[in-house]
């Protein structure tokens, strides 16, 4: 009888932890399914934006130099140049649309609060506005470390073929890393993602190339 009293008494504890446990697993699932992907939207635009500019940007800028003017130095220049007025241009442009986006907003919420005070209802959260400072600071250091990819493969090979060479693969590698990033961040289908990005990357890649070698050398 003493051993059959200890197994009830053990079972009674060991069943609400049971119970417990499963309410939290439960809890766990539906919050990671009712999980809004749309709240990533803002920084995870500006981010993979920003970085995609930076790389194919300075890229092309280096490509096209590269096309009509064989020394590192002209090279490496250039892309730093282009790092640092893209990094700006995309911070102040990002950093001006988003901000204006906030105005319209703002003004919105204030007429759909002044419209729910009569009615005595919930008002809008604030928190779901857009950071135009976020926005601009997520363009900017995402412009600047896609803009190091090309940067970097290009700094320490002075053979011209073997430095376009590596750049070209450097970008691609890049590219790719982008397009998962960004596929997988925003619940989006991976190839489809990447595919893109590497079309368009490669597309403006030659793009420069070509132009800037046909201007090159038809004397202009």
């Amino acid at each position: 009888m003493a051993s059959n009293d200890t197994s009830l008494n053990q079972a009674k504890f060991v069943l609400p932890n049971n119970d417990l446990e499963q309410q939290e697993t439960s809890t766990l699932e539906i919050e990671s399914k009712d999980f809004d992907y749309t709240k990533r939207s803002q920084w995870l635009r500006a981010a993979v934006l920003g970085a995609n500019d930076g790389l194919v940007s300075t890229a092309s800028l280096m490509m096209g130099v590269g096309a009509v003017k064989h020394d590192i130095k002209a090279m490496i220049l250039t892309g730093f140049a282009g790092l640092v007025a893209g990094a700006c241009s995309m911070a102040i442009g990002e950093f001006v649309s988003v901000y204006s986006q906030l105005d319209i907003e703002v003004s919105q919420m204030k007429r759909n609060n002044e419209r729910k005070e009569q009615e005595n209802t919930e008002q809008v959260d604030i928190e779901s506005l857009p950071n135009p400072l976020q926005a601009a600071a997520a363009s900017a250091l995402a412009f600047s470390v896609g803009a190091m990819v090309p940067l970097l493969a290009a700094s320490f090979i002075r053979e011209y073929r073997v430095r376009i060479g590596v750049v070209l693969a450097a970008v691609t590698f890049a590219l790719v890393i982008f397009g998962c990033l960004g596929s997988v961040l925003g619940k989006a289908p991976v190839l489809r993602s990447v595919m893109r990005i590497l079309v368009g990357g490669w597309l403006a890649m030659a793009i420069t190339f070509g132009l800037t070698m046909l201007i090159g050398y038809s004397g202009l």
